[in-house]
């Protein structure tokens, strides 16, 4: 039996799980044309289809399904293996994909993860900044950051910062033109600025807590975005409310361009938590990043 090509195999892989051939060629870091031959000839060497192509998408046929299933994960395994090696010479590496929003990421993953990598200069960290709730098992993503209460329960999850307070607030100008609220339903009343969530498509409820017990406003205004910096750009603009966790607006609240409202009704809640699968051989790589992210409590801290 003739050997076949773990070249082809690979790229038959990558360009599966990308859905594209011009991803993959990008990730791959050769050129389109070399993919289309190399898949040509591995359909053409096994007798079967393996990719449907259109103009504007790339997917398995049955087979192609059934060989990615089969073969996808060995490649990842042979990839965490390779990693596991940089070990033995005393130099962790390799590359850590993380999928994250860009709140925790400038305020948590930014400042523990870059002294790491002047530290061991053969680690790579490559961030996602995305607000939908991604599959990180299929879209290869070594480990997630989200808000404790909405990780899947088979999911390793970890604490890697404080409570977090969400913050109501609006610029001087918004509040001399429109009163106060001084309860969440007075919200239905403004002007509030919205965020999409990517995983749904709906519009980000707005959730209140007060001794313990959750009130949810869906509001409405005439701005919607996808990420958090426009809508704090917004707010300073007069445009409306908007209501985000607390040191998304620092110093703006304290140096009064921005306003707080409804302070009592927003008390702590668990903060951010990395997230990976229960069952993975993690990499050196893997681990220091890992502890570097893990949130030690500091002595006399307020919860």
């Amino acid at each position: 039996m003739a050997r076949r090509n773990l070249n082809d195999l690979m790229y038959f892989v990558t360009i599966a799980r990308e859905g594209s051939f011009t991803r993959a060629a990008a990730l791959l870091g050769v050129t389109q044309s070399a993919l289309s031959q190399a898949i040509n000839g591995l359909e053409a060497q096994l007798e079967i289809r393996l990719l449907n192509r259109t103009t504007r998408s790339v997917s398995p046929t049955a087979a192609g399904e059934r060989l990615l299933n089969t073969i996808g994960h060995r490649f990842d395994e042979i990839e965490s293996e390779l990693d596991e090696l940089t070990e033995m010479r005393g130099k962790p590496g390799g590359t850590v994909r993380i999928t994250c929003g860009d709140h925790v990421l400038r305020t948590l993953l930014l400042p523990k993860i870059t002294p790491l990598l002047r530290e061991y200069p053969d680690i790579r960290v490559e961030y996602d900044i995305n607000y939908g709730f991604r599959d990180i098992v299929a879209d290869r993503f070594d480990m997630g950051v989200r808000l404790g209460d909405t990780i899947d329960k088979d999911m390793i999850a970890l604490p890697i910062g404080p409570p977090l307070r969400v913050a109501v607030a609006a610029s001087p100008d918004y509040f001399d033109r429109y009163p106060r609220p001084e309860k969440p339903q007075d919200l239905l009343k403004h002007n509030c600025i919205n965020m999409r969530m990517q995983s749904s498509g709906g519009i980000y409820t707005w959730d209140f807590i007060r001794q313990g017990k959750l009130k949810s406003v869906r509001v409405d205004g005439q701005l919607i975005f996808n990420t958090t910096p426009p809508m704090v750009e917004a707010a300073l603009m007069g445009a409306g409310i908007v209501s985000l966790p607390e040191e998304e607006f620092a110093p703006h609240i304290e140096e009064g361009r921005l306003i707080r409202v409804l302070e009592e009704w927003c008390e702590p809640f668990p903060g951010y938590f990395l997230y990976y699968p229960s069952r993975r051989q993690p990499s050196p790589a893997f681990r220091l990043v890992v502890d570097a992210l893990r949130y030690t409590k500091t002595p006399g801290a307020k919860i």
